[in-house]
């Protein structure tokens, strides 16, 4: 059995973040993606909006707290989990969330080219992505510190294929047109 979710899309409003009893801290988002088609029947074209709630945790919580706001275009890698509540008078309630895994940061910010940022970088926020390939670290020489050391990083768990964080999403996919 497998449960992978992959959403690209962009969040309805500012994420909101708070902390569990042990002080971990907890982000919640609504992130927003649609889908065009053609009605069979009256040829019409047609948009639909879906809202999905994503959690997000720990270290990742944070930034992305501290870093995306209303209107963000996010790629988040994770997987659905259903929670049961009871509402005050008792009545049984549940809620399906996609608790994040990976959150990517898809937003380009300013002129110098740093785009596609996850939550995740073990050197804080700020790795680069450039031809597909995720790098961190200080850039010295054209190669980071992580690749003199390691070699190029390979990025196997992208859903995009190499480069295409600099075309996506692309004016046709109608992501664009998200309404806020």
């Amino acid at each position: 059995m497998f449960n992978k979710v992959i959403l690209v899309g962009r969040l309805g409003a500012d994420p909101e973040i708070r902390y569990s009893a042990s002080g971990s801290p907890v982000t919640k988002m609504r992130v927003a993606t649609d889908e065009s088609y053609t009605d069979r029947e009256s040829g019409t074209p047609v948009k639909r909006t879906e809202w999905h709630t994503v959690v997000v945790f720990q270290r990742q919580a944070e930034n992305c707290k501290n870093f995306l706001s209303k209107g963000s275009l996010v790629c988040v890698e994770g997987s659905l989990q259903t929670r049961k509540w009871q509402d005050q008078q008792g009545a049984d309630h549940y809620s399906t969330e996609v608790k994040a895994i990976r959150v990517r940061f898809l937003d380009r910010k300013g002129d110098s080219g740093d785009h596609a940022h996850d939550g995740l970088e073990d050197e804080g926020y700020g790795g680069h992505r450039q031809g597909g390939h995720r790098q961190g670290g200080h850039r010295q020489g054209g190669r980071s510190e992580r690749e003199q050391q390691h070699g190029p990083a390979e990025d196997l768990g992208s859903p995009f294929p190499s480069g295409a964080s600099d075309s996506f999403p692309s004016t046709g996919s109608g992501m664009d047109d998200v309404p806020f």
